[in-house]
């Protein structure tokens, strides 16, 4: 269900990460995480037993304290799917339209932690920072991550190459989209996001990106002067952190489309999505709840008989983001 891009060249679709930029995002992912999330890298091996590969953070936790209020966004690399899961039936939703979904909950009521997990295997991880047409994969693995766990060294540099390959990969696609301008990386990483946000059903804007700059600038400003070397022919450095994007009017107005046929693709993958997550989301009921309450502040009630009923569940999980407006 995932395409892989046609656009790029062949180097592009699957470049080496240059060295300084596997240095940077391993410095960044080996930063500490809070001690609580070892509970949920614990439920989570115990789930994946030997499959589990690695488990990373990213999303708000890295940016915001919460405690043990709001919902942690990890993901689940596993080394396959028939090892991952008992059944055909998720290993099949896993390989034609990644990644599953899964709600997890650890810890007693008052320190209650609430995470969401998505899984790919090492092979959908590789392909889907590097190769996919669509930003899922690689534009949220491009930010900031932290590799709560790891199954060794070995593992651990796997997730490195495909972070760095997902870097690479995001300015690849969203410096043609700024050419005629002169830049700073906030303004690249911005623009990348903004364009992210309106490829899916998501509640996230300009300000949402706006604030997620800000928090992080400084990895971002990294990230990007570190990926330069690799994309230095869509993008040249002139001076105190300031870039030009590189090319014609017509690789501006390429890039353009293909964000344009990304968002057209990406709003019918999330309601696909939606759909699957009615079979395998356990507490997806919750989960829309407390995305509801994040994201308006105000708290809805799920009816008992949408809890007991998943595909019910999808479609009334839909029409009450798209009433609230926490989608669009």
């Amino acid at each position: 269900m995932v395409t892989e891009s046609r656009s790029l060249s062949v180097a592009e679709k699957k470049s080496c990460p240059p060295a300084a930029l596997l240095t940077e995002v391993a410095h960044q992912t080996s930063r500490p995480v809070p001690g609580s999330l070892t509970d949920l890298s614990d439920a989570l091996q115990e789930r994946f037993g030997t499959s589990l590969d690695a488990v990373l953070l990213y999303g708000s936790r890295l940016h915001a304290d919460t405690g043990s209020r709001g919902m942690i966004d990890l993901f689940v690399v596993v080394n396959n799917y028939k090892e991952a899961y008992p059944g055909p039936m998720l290993r099949t939703f896993n390989v034609l339209l990644p990644p599953n979904v899964f709600y997890l909950e650890v810890g007693p009521a008052e320190e209650r932690l609430h995470a969401k997990y998505s899984v790919l295997s090492r092979a959908h991880l590789d392909k889907g920072t590097s190769r996919w047409f669509h930003s899922y994969v690689w534009a949220r693995l491009a930010q900031p991550c932290r590799i709560v766990w790891a199954r060794d060294d070995v593992a651990r540099q796997r997730v490195h190459m495909a972070l760095g390959q997902a870097v690479l990969r995001f300015h690849a696609e969203v410096a043609p989209t700024l050419v005629g301008r002169e830049v700073t990386s906030g303004a690249i990483w911005n623009e990348g996001l903004v364009r992210t946000y309106a490829s899916e059903l998501r509640p996230e804007g300009t300000e949402r990106a706006e604030w997620l700059v800000e928090q992080n600038g400084e990895d971002y400003e990294r990230l990007t002067t570190a990926v330069e070397p690799a994309v230095a022919h869509r993008l040249e450095p002139i001076g105190q952190g300031r870039f030009r994007p590189l090319g014609r009017v017509a690789d501006a107005r390429r890039a353009r489309l293909r964000w344009f046929l990304r968002r057209a693709q990406g709003k019918v993958l999330s309601v696909l999505r939606l759909g699957k997550s009615a079979l395998i989301f356990e507490g997806a009921a919750e989960y829309v709840a407390m995305k509801v309450e994040r994201h308006t502040g105000s708290p809805i009630a799920v009816p008992p008989f949408v809890r007991r009923h998943p595909f019910i569940g999808a479609p009334y999980a839909l029409v009450v983001l798209l009433v609230r407006r926490v989608i669009r």
